[in-house]
């Protein structure tokens, strides 16, 4: 549980029996590569805490799957549509290699945020961390090029290149793959 009681903590300072509280609604769940996490068009009950692997979310259109977010561990998956507005998701999400996360029932953990001032102080600073996190995705994908948006992967998080496969990264970048071997070629 190292990696997600880490990003726990580096959010907001949690009292012990506070973060006892949170972790133990979890359930530690396993998932082999390829399995689904959230499906689109789902009303999904669950939030998930990845401790080991990579995951990606992303939308089928009528001719593509189209990547628009990884993560690794330490992050969280959700449906903010469904744990908020109670409506099917818009996203599907897997596994790219076998996982090891934490799940927490929605609901249980809406009750627990109510009930603890505490912990909906952490929640309100994963909210904010959130939002910044998707205003820098915006930006990034808004105003960079995609070579320049590659560029920063490489910088920034080297290992997801190593752990996602290209088309899942060209994808993510809004090229093809054709493209993002022209880009990996001209970066060497």
């Amino acid at each position: 549980m190292e990696n997600t009681l880490t990003k726990i903590k580096s959010l907001y300072p949690l009292s012990d029996s506070a973060l006892a509280k949170l972790t133990g609604l979890f359930y530690k769940r396993h998932f082999k590569k390829g399995e689904l996490i959230l499906k689109e068009g789902r009303i999904e009950r669950s939030v998930f805490f990845i401790e080991k692997g990579i995951a990606r979310a992303y939308s089928d259109l009528p001719t593509q799957e189209l990547t628009f977010w990884l993560g690794a561990e330490g992050d969280y998956i959700i449906s903010a549509q469904s744990l908020i507005n109670n409506k099917p998701g818009y996203e599907t999400i897997e596994v790219l290699e076998d996982s090891v996360l934490y799940e927490i029932d929605s609901a249980a953990m809406i009750a627990l945020f109510e009930s603890d001032i505490e912990l909906a102080n952490w929640s309100r600073k994963l909210a904010e961390h959130e939002l910044i996190k998707l205003e820098q995705r915006f930006i990034f994908r808004q105003f960079k090029t995609a070579a320049q948006m590659y560029a920063d992967i490489l910088e920034n998080n080297p290992t997801l290149l190593q752990r996602v496969p290209l088309k899942h990264i060209a994808s993510y970048l809004g090229i093809s793959q054709v493209s993002l071997s022209r880009i990996r070629a001209e970066i060497k």
